[in-house]
């Protein structure tokens, strides 16, 4: 049996009717066509599914769309505004952030919830906030090198 949602996604509300046991991530990727949040692990281990729901960054994947309802959820298409890059996009392309960039949506929004709340983070703090975010390619220092280089380029957009 269905149940209603109502969700802010990216700044615009949402109304679903949905089955009780699917996830957020499904609910991002196959009823809004969000596929940005990428379902790696599908156990929350691998970070590629991550989105800020309500200011915290989570794994999608772990997330029952219905536990979100009546929340803000912001994923990485939400990142750009009005085709815009933002400075942490930019910066991840600037600093070679990403490789195969399966990873690079997670990592991002998982840098920008850190961002939102402490806007110049230490390198530790970086390494903290990206540590359940996994990569193959990149070994990291690029990663980190991208979100420093959105805190020195001015982050906040």
């Amino acid at each position: 049996m269905k149940k209603p949602l109502h969700l802010t996604v990216n700044g615009g509300e949402v109304f679903a009717e949905i089955d009780p046991n699917k996830t957020l991530l499904w609910f991002l990727r196959e009823y809004l066509g969000l596929t940005g949040a990428k379902e790696g692990c599908g156990a929350g281990e691998c970070g590629a599914c991550t989105v800020i729901l309500n200011g915290r960054a989570v794994n999608s994947c772990l997330v029952m769309a219905l536990e979100a309802d009546g929340g803000d959820v912001r994923t990485i298409e939400g990142e750009a505004v009005n085709g815009k890059l933002s400075a942490l996009q930019e910066s991840f392309i600037e600093n070679n952030g990403f490789q195969c960039g399966f990873c690079t949506p997670g990592m991002i929004m998982s840098a920008r919830a850190l961002l939102d709340r402490n806007p110049d983070p230490t390198d530790d703090e970086i390494k903290e906030a990206l540590q359940g975010n996994l990569c193959r390619c990149t070994g990291y220092e690029a990663i980190i090198k991208s979100v420093r280089g959105a805190v020195e380029g001015g982050v906040r957009k």
